[in-house]
């Protein structure tokens, strides 16, 4: 019952897990979809049309250029009277504050009452005109306002902007409008500016319900296009008229996807889109590659690549940067064909250029383009192990999207001279970011950890530190390497495995010896065995330790991970023979510890492991057979390698019997050729 309920809660998570992937996924593609009713065209005034024919599915104004707005505009408003409201109290409280200080200190200055009433006719002449702050004065001045019109008591009238005062203006007049009769000296003295303040303010309301009136009234269209309308065609020139006139749409186009409604129905269409493919999507995953689910990192770069792609190319088209042509699609197929499977690598490319299609005006010319090239990349990048290879990939590349754009014009078009020579400087800036794909490829590794058959030509260069000092301290060891490496490379190619995964494997499988060299017989030399001093039990737990060591040195040197899996795999949970045999028959009927003469194992789990134990054992063995001959080397190979195959070592592998069939082949023809026999030369007789 526990098993049952352990069983249906490991379903559970699972099916949890892929849910929240799914959800994960769409959620953030469609966030970056846009939904703006962004006008999908790039275009320019005397630059060739470059789309197909444009007609109008709709009624719509042509609206006016915007420098056509701005000077028919600026012509009306040139005109335009702002409104002030005439405030009576300021100069009530003026008049006021002026005969209680000539009762105060006034009478004392002023030489006649004359003055007195001077002053207050002044006075109220400036504010029955009206008085404006220095900066209303200066702004009015500055927007060439002729005149503005005085609200009093509700009623506005016009006052010319030259009648009227500002503070300044107001003193000056007090001061000098009868000189002959009232001395400046004498009013000086009154601080007559004391009584002077603005007492018209700015009625912000009464102006701008006039400016909206203006607007409302002018007409910011010059024409209609009806729906169904020519608009357009590939290759005609865009003159200043078709000019407005795309503007035009451009304009209504986000009008009218502006609203909710349409908003949240567009909001709806690609929740529904971008879901359908990605349920298909991991429905092949789940079907073909299951075991991509369990393996987090080929899982995380699927789901990446799908959400880079998508987000980069939602943001070019809303934000109208360049155009996607220059993004380079093919790129996705070629880091999953390096690291995953061919397979995946097209379904996940077409997946991909399917949902960045409804980006676009014209999808139909885009999946067209990207499918066939991405099916280039992939045949042309079976296995990258030189930087030539990415190389002959971009050209190829360039050359399937100028080919089939060709190709597509001929169709669409009946006129060369309207071919669009602009797509083919894009299709060649494609090619060149396509090459950036060799320095990506180390992000992605460190990044999801993988490794890639760069890496690893890197890694099988026999003059990198570690290979050098294991040709230095065991170079017994070290030609047996070589040639387990030889031999499983040549295997893995026969059987279609990963030759270059295994030969690099193989260079690195043995590398523990280097920790105690005279203990393995390749390193010995002068007759001298070390394990003659030891139990059977110590030499076997020397000999095991081996692939622990092995294992520190490559945790030091930072080899990855399918590097260690070699070296832990390569006996599997096979035994030390030569030591468990030996400890049998010097102890019959007594009870063994197995587990002293076992190797931690694991047993093989791949192809190319499975190899490399068949190899390590057959060139091992091979050393010690007493004469090669065709017979004795294919009866070693069908021993060692059928043993193993009945002790269970490949349970766990995927490698059929055909493989070991073709693998014991390929053992048997090279190590004729290794061990071949050489005729003696005759020696020449004197006469």
């Amino acid at each position: 019952m526990s098993y049952f309920k352990r069983k249906q809660g490991a379903k559970y998570r699972d099916l949890l897990y892929k849910a929240l992937i799914f959800i994960g996924t769409v959620a953030a593609i469609v966030y970056f979809l846009p939904r703006d009713g962004k006008f999908n065209y790039q275009f320019d005034i005397d630059k060739p049309w470059k789309y197909g024919q444009l007609m109008a599915t709709f009624d719509f104004p042509i609206y006016k250029d915007e420098d056509v707005v701005k000077r028919e505009q600026d012509s009306i408003f040139a005109n335009f009277q702002p409104y002030y409201l005439l405030d009576k109290a300021v100069e009530s409280n003026a008049l006021n504050r002026l005969k209680s200080d000539y009762q105060s200190r006034l009478k004392n200055i002023l030489p006649t009452a004359d003055y007195l009433r001077y002053i207050e006719k002044k006075l109220s002449e400036i504010y029955e005109a009206g008085i404006l702050s220095t900066e209303d004065m200066d702004k009015l001045h500055q927007d060439s306002t002729a005149a503005v019109m005085l609200v009093e008591d509700k009623t506005a009238s016009q006052r010319n902007l030259q009648d009227l005062f500002s503070v300044k203006t107001a003193y000056a007049y007090l001061m000098n409008a009868d000189t002959a009769h009232y001395r400046r000296s004498v009013l000086r003295l009154c601080s007559l500016n004391e009584y002077l303040s603005p007492n018209l303010a700015y009625d912000q309301q009464r102006t701008e319900t006039a400016r909206k009136e203006i607007l409302d009234n002018y007409s910011w269209a010059n024409g209609i296009v009806l729906s169904g309308q020519k608009i357009i065609d590939r290759g005609e020139i865009v003159n200043q008229t078709t000019y407005n006139i795309l503007e035009s749409l451009r304009k209504e186009s986000i009008q009218r996807s502006e609203s909710v409604g349409q908003k949240r129905l567009m909001l709806g269409g690609q929740v529904l889109y971008v879901s359908i493919f990605m349920l298909c999507f991991m429905l092949y995953l789940d079907l073909f590659r299951k075991d991509y689910y369990s393996r987090k990192g080929s899982l995380s770069l699927l789901f990446a690549l799908i959400m880079s792609y998508c987000v980069v190319t939602a943001l070019m088209v809303a934000n109208n940067v360049f155009t996607v042509y220059i993004l380079p699609y093919a790129m996705l197929p070629m880091i999953i064909r390096v690291f995953l499977d061919s397979r995946t690598a097209f379904l996940t490319h077409t997946v991909t250029i399917l949902i960045c299609s409804i980006c676009l005006r014209y999808p139909h010319e885009f999946i067209l383009l990207q499918l066939t090239a991405g099916l280039v990349a992939i045949f042309s990048l079976r296995e990258l192990s030189q930087r030539s290879q990415l190389f002959k990939s971009a050209i190829l590349v360039i050359i399937t999207y100028a080919v089939v754009y060709f190709a597509f014009e001929l169709i669409t078009e009946n006129d060369l001279s309207k071919l669009n020579g602009s797509m083919y400087t894009y299709f060649i800036i494609n090619g060149i970011l396509l090459l950036f794909t060799y320095p990506l490829l180390f992000l992605v590794e460190k990044t999801f950890g993988f490794t890639s058959n760069v890496t690893l030509v890197e890694l099988s260069n026999i003059n990198n530190s570690l290979l050098r000092r294991m040709s230095e301290t065991v170079p017994g060891t070290f030609q047996h390497s070589m040639q387990v490496a030889n031999l499983a490379a040549e295997a893995a190619n026969r059987i279609e495995g990963k030759s270059q995964l295994v030969r690099t494997g193989a260079l690195y499988h043995d590398i523990g010896k280097m920790e105690n060299p005279v203990f393995f017989t390749e390193n010995q030399t002068g007759g001298v065995n070390p394990h003659k001093n030891l139990s059977y039990e110590q030499s076997a737990q020397v000999v095991i330790s081996h692939v622990t060591d092995g294992l520190k040195l490559a945790e030091k040197h930072n080899l990855p991970k399918v590097i260690k899996d070699f070296i832990t795999t390569h006996h599997g949970k096979g035994k030390t023979k030569y030591f468990y045999i030996s400890w049998k028959n010097e102890h019959p009927g007594e009870e063994v510890n197995e587990e002293l003469f076992t190797y931690p194992g694991p047993n093989p789990f791949t192809k190319e492991q499975a190899i490399l134990m068949m190899a390590d054992s057959v060139e091992a063995a091979s050393r010690s057979l007493p004469e090669y001959t065709e017979e004795s080397i294919s009866n070693l190979v069908d021993k060692i390698i059928d043993s193993q195959v009945e002790e269970g070592y490949f349970k766990e592998c995927p490698i059929t019997f055909k493989d070991i069939a073709t693998v014991k082949c390929v053992f048997k023809e090279k190590l004729k050729t290794m061990y071949h026999t050489r005729i003696s030369y005759p020696e020449l007789k004197k006469q």
